[in-house]
């Protein structure tokens, strides 16, 4: 049975999709926290599409996204520390 597309709220589906896109940007903040620009920028991004998200049925995956990109801007910030601040 297909889902009647006609029926779903476009806003919903909008900000269902932000907060996914939240998780995925908070995942990769993970990882690019090591290059702490990088990192910052993209946990500042899924930080804001998690708050965006958190508007859909999806707020639990929006929290989600949002914990792990905070992770990941602490780590940023931490390594930038460690690394830049340090040796000067």
């Amino acid at each position: 049975m297909e889902p009647n597309y006609g029926k779903i709220d476009p806003e919903e589906r909008t900000n269902k999709v932000l907060a996914a896109l939240s998780l995925v940007l908070g995942a990769i903040s993970l990882c690019a926290g090591l290059i702490p620009v990088c990192g910052a920028v993209i946990s500042l991004a899924g930080i804001g599409l998690g708050l965006f998200g958190r508007r859909s049925e999806s707020r639990k995956l929006a929290a989600v996204g949002i914990a792990i990109s905070v992770l990941g801007l602490i780590l940023s910030m931490v390594y930038a520390y460690l690394v830049y601040i340090q040796k000067h």
